[in-house]
């Protein structure tokens, strides 16, 4: 029995909705704290982290959570109603990425509403320990059966010896690492290195607000987190139209990215990745001037936009550094994709977001969205294409019974 076994739903999606809202005050204590340490750690802007933990705790409300898994499981009694056929997997672990802010709150959470006993490898912001306290303190429950610690990798193995499952959020590396590590022991779920694109059409860019608007959004996409986010936006596609010179395009899409400096300043920048911008904006300009793309930036380098790079590379992963390329049609933003084999996790686009499936199918994309929205998805959103709760949770089939 797991220390959530007999506690309603209802009740732990609840908790964790009231402990979200108490962390959506920018002035709550624990909050404050957990901005400075994330700040250190992280190296980004206290603009850039704030609009973090709004996005995070502002999507984890109880609603929201029983929506998402009455999606999945298709009825909310199935966790509790007598007989029930979904039960909890038992003692599940989680370990946290370097970068991303929170990224194992949500997993923790589902894991929880699941009813599992969860072991969390905290990074050094203790942001998932100041989260789990909150959550104690409005579910008695919570304290058995969460765990919160940090541990080198040679004490590993004597953690996690007990669990059924491993959710790895890391670089593909640590997953494949932990995953050999752990072979016959716990199965293992890994969200490893992804990436996100933009396109914009012809009907965006011939009207003028639309196309600002768009831009504008595509330069938040990029800059927050200093594009080390999974939805951070490395590439944008725009289809060649009069309307709108590439040239043209490139300059205001820089604009659009000076306003987005103003609004969330330039972390931290290691001297490694400064000098792999350079080099960036070096080679761009050498190819200007043969006649093709070009580079646009500021004085400072806070930003790097390569307008019509070769095809032949893949987009620089570099901080607010994107590439502008026009195409003829969203069928050559898929070979591109498959050219590079780009792990996409959005695909950001202007007008419809459904009008665009075909082609999010075809380059693996998990989520479409909105320019401007996509570092801000919905707590349903499936991270990675995966679902939310159903991986923590084990199914009874009963024969005969056709409730």
């Amino acid at each position: 029995m797991t220390a959530l076994a007999s506690v309603p739903l209802r009740r732990i999606a609840a908790a964790i909705g009231d402990a979200a809202a108490r962390w959506c005050d920018a002035d709550f204590p624990p909050r404050v704290r957990a901005t400075g340490s994330i700040v250190e750690r992280t190296g980004y802007s206290i603009p850039a982290v704030e609009f973090a933990l709004d996005a995070l705790f502002g999507e984890l409300r109880a609603d929201a959570l029983l929506e998402t898994i009455l999606r999945e499981l298709g009825d909310m009694e199935a966790l509790d109603a007598p007989g029930a056929r979904a039960y909890p997997l038992g003692r599940i672990a989680i370990l946290s990425s370097r970068t991303t802010i929170g990224v194992a709150i949500p997993a923790m959470c589902f894991a929880l509403c699941a009813k599992n006993d969860v072991l969390i490898k905290d990074r050094e912001d203790a942001l998932v320990a100041a989260f789990a306290r909150t959550l104690c303190e409005e579910l008695e429950s919570f304290t058995s059966a969460l765990e919160i610690a940090t541990w080198e990798g040679s004490r590993e193995e004597s953690r996690l010896h007990d669990v059924r499952l491993i959710v790895v959020f890391g670089n593909d590396a640590t997953i494949a690492r932990v995953t050999a590590e752990h072979a016959g022991q716990a199965r293992t779920i890994g969200f490893g290195s992804r990436t996100s694109i933009g396109y914009l059409d012809a009907t965006t860019q011939s009207k003028n607000a639309l196309l600002d608007a768009a831009l504008a959004g595509a330069a938040r996409d990029a800059s927050l987190y200093e594009g080390e986010g999974c939805m951070s936006l490395h590439a944008l596609f725009f289809e060649r139209s009069s309307a709108c010179e590439p040239r043209e395009l490139a300059i205001r899409f820089a604009r659009a990215m000076e306003s987005a400096a103003t609004e969330f300043p330039v972390g931290e920048r290691s001297a490694a990745n400064r000098a792999a911008m350079l080099q960036a904006r070096n080679l761009a300009a050498f190819r200007s001037a043969g006649g093709r793309g070009g580079a646009f930036c500021d004085d400072a380098l806070t930003y790097l936009l390569l307008l019509d790079p070769s095809e032949s590379e893949p987009p620089p992963f570099l901080p607010r550094t994107v590439a502008v390329l026009p195409v003829d049609s969203p069928e050559e933003i898929a070979r591109y994709v498959e050219r590079h084999a780009l792990p996409i996790e959005c695909l950001g686009v202007t007008g419809t977001p459904r009008s665009y499936t075909e082609i999010a199918e075809r380059i693996g994309a998990a989520r479409i969205a909105p320019l401007g929205e996509m570092q801000r998805p919905p707590l349903r959103a499936h991270h990675g294409g995966r679902p939310r709760i159903t991986e923590y949770v084990r199914f009874l089939d009963i024969d005969g019974d056709r409730e």
